[in-house]
């Protein structure tokens, strides 16, 4: 058999290796159009940034050691104009010659990948994308000399702006403040981070600011000049221009689909070669792995006509390509795909796995949300910080739809648990009952997954009923009497704030410790009360006390904490549209003026 794969990166070299392990005497041919194969393109932001030191660091694999090892035909640097899927040919041009051949094949496996989204825009010539191995040597050869030693001597890159405030645009944003630039992030969307819901991300932007990036959300580059950018806002009007010497743009990435037309095979909805669950395309012998190609969707409705994404993820592409290696030889069997991710912002680290509160609106579908913010590991044990971990549960089944968690140590922990969990079908209840390690310096006796596990079942059972955020207004509108079980000191650092006949209305406050001798004074019994502390957890033992008292309670979900970030989130996007800045040069540096 001969199978010719169209892509040497990730899922195109999954394949290959594994293609060899099961099948000695498979003859396997792998071209690739560019200069490198199996790289690490994930390390490329932090080459550019000098974490990694090494350039050949990122090269995991040659051709040649390829060749010694697994006996494979890799073909750098030869680029597939056409195919011809039912003569089983491609005709491939090899770019260092110019001279095209013709390739038959028996199986064809298409790994091209995808190509970054690159706004239209005047002046966008000179902006860089960041996909490959070539793209972080022209950089690096942007970016010039170091310039973390303060040196600002001609040649020198001082300032950047960055398009786009996704994963990718996160990791080059902090790498560029680590060179020493000035760095502006550009995202059009209210937030950045979407994949993370409003109240998650403010943390990752604070983060961001803390570190110096100029942060402009609900803005995007409408022009570059050879020295700045131009800014405009959501509707295109004009509204700054910053200095930017080097510009990349990270918007995101776009399904390469252009060898799967040639070959006639059927595109998804959403763009992505269209593949069935073992990585089949609608013509016969084609078969499409990793970025190009869709991925099942674990969360898709039973009935959902469109149950495939895009998830254009590295860990999603090495599962193709071992998987198209198992189906070419006669094994089957992949399980759909959830979309984990996490990524690294300065100190902070923020996961995601599953659905988020945004996409499970827009889709229409009931779920509840549970905001918890545990400490990483026991809180008496030193070097114990605070986590931000939000669950987003199917109120039906209590199956687990999605979650996210935002902190400075153990994040990647537990949504790996929970992606878990989601994965074998637990419900959100039964993480309760998980048996996780601890130890104080890695974990506390209750778990932060447990404890998601009891806020989710306290809702189930209905032992408690909770307020999201958002809610909070309406239910003190109609007349719900809000109560803070916290203490005075607390409650004078920073108090809720709801909107009551058309004015500022804070809590009452009233201590959960002092809460059953004065609820019969204080709290009028005629009418519902939403009662909250900090996090949630002493309000749930407030909701708990009321409601025996004969109270209609509910428990403000994640506290005031969550209240806090959702509220400070709402501010950033007001000031994001309010805001006018220019960043100007000056003999001594960059300075930052309000015009």
């Amino acid at each position: 058999m001969k199978i010719v794969i169209v892509g040497g990166v990730a899922a195109g070299m999954s394949a290959a290796t594994r293609l060899r392990r099961l099948a000695e005497s498979a003859e396997i041919v792998v071209l690739e159009a560019g200069d490198h194969v199996s790289y690490a393109n994930c390390g490329l932001p932090y080459y550019a940034g000098g974490v990694i030191e090494e350039r050949d660091a990122l090269l995991l694999q040659t051709p040649a050691s390829l060749a010694a090892r697994f006996r494979i035909d890799v073909r750098v640097r030869h680029l597939v104009t056409d195919v011809d899927a039912q003569a089983h040919t491609l005709v491939v041009r090899d770019l260092e010659t110019g001279q095209e051949h013709v390739e038959t094949y028996d199986r064809l496996v298409l790994s091209p990948g995808a190509r970054p989204v690159v706004p239209s825009v005047p002046g966008i010539e000179r902006a860089l994308v960041l996909r490959d191995v070539a793209d972080v040597d022209r950089l690096v050869s942007a970016l010039g000399a170091d310039t973390t030693d303060g040196d600002t001597s001609d040649g020198r890159a001082r300032s950047a702006v960055v398009i786009g405030g996704g994963f990718v645009g996160l990791e080059i944003a902090e790498n560029l403040v680590r060179r020493g630039l000035a760095v502006t992030l550009v995202e059009l969307a209210d937030q950045v981070l979407t994949p993370l819901d409003t109240e998650l991300a403010v943390r990752v932007r604070d983060e961001l600011e803390a570190n110096g990036v100029a942060v402009r959300t609900s803005t995007q580059v409408s022009a570059l000049t050879p020295g700045t950018a131009v800014l405009a806002d959501a509707a295109g009007t004009v509204v700054d221009e910053v200095l930017a010497d080097v510009v990349l743009a990270a918007v995101g990435v776009r399904a390469d689909t252009e060898l799967a037309v040639l070959a006639g095979t059927e595109l998804g909805p959403r763009g992505g070669i269209l593949v069935d669950e073992d990585l089949r395309t609608s013509v016969p012998d084609v078969f499409a792995v990793g970025d190009a190609a869709v991925k099942r969707d674990a969360l898709a409705a039973a009935d959902d006509p469109e149950p495939y994404r895009l998830i254009p993820l590295a860990n999603l592409a090495n599962r193709h390509g071992r998987h198209v290696a198992d189906v070419i030889l006669g094994r089957t069997g992949m399980r759909p795909s959830l979309g984990t991710a996490v990524v690294g912002v300065f100190g902070l680290t923020a996961a995601t796995v599953g659905r988020n509160e945004t996409q499970l609106r827009a889709e229409g579908r009931p779920y509840q949300a549970i905001h918890t913010h545990p400490s990483q590991h026991a809180g008496y044990y030193p070097g114990s910080s605070p986590l931000a971990l939000k669950l987003l549960v199917d109120p039906d089944t209590d199956l687990i739809l999605g979650a996210q968690a935002v902190g400075r140590d153990g994040v990647d922990k537990r949504i790996d648990v929970l992606a878990t969990a989601m994965a074998g079908g637990l419900t959100a209840s039964d993480l309760a009952d998980l048996e996780l390690a601890y130890a104080p310096a890695y974990g506390s006796a209750k778990d932060p997954v447990n404890m998601l596990g009891y806020v989710a079942d306290n809702l189930r059972t209905g032992t408690t009923r909770s307020v999201q955020w958002h809610e909070l207004d309406e239910l003190v509108h109609d007349g719900a009497t809000l109560v803070d079980v916290r203490t005075p000191a607390e409650h004078a650092d920073g108090a809720v704030e709801t909107v009551r006949d058309g004015e500022l209305s804070a809590a009452v406050n009233i201590p959960l410790d002092e809460l059953r001798a004065r609820a019969g004074a204080e709290i009028p019994a005629d009418r519902p009360v939403v009662v909250h502390c900090q996090v949630g957890q002493r309000g749930h033992t407030a909701a708990r006390l009321l409601t025996q008292l004969g109270y209609d309670v509910r428990n403000l979900d994640g506290g005031y904490l969550t209240w806090r970030d959702a509220e400070r989130a709402r501010n950033s996007q007001v000031d994001a549209a309010q805001r006018r800045t220019i960043i100007p040069r000056s003999p001594a540096g960059l300075s930052r003026s309000t015009v």
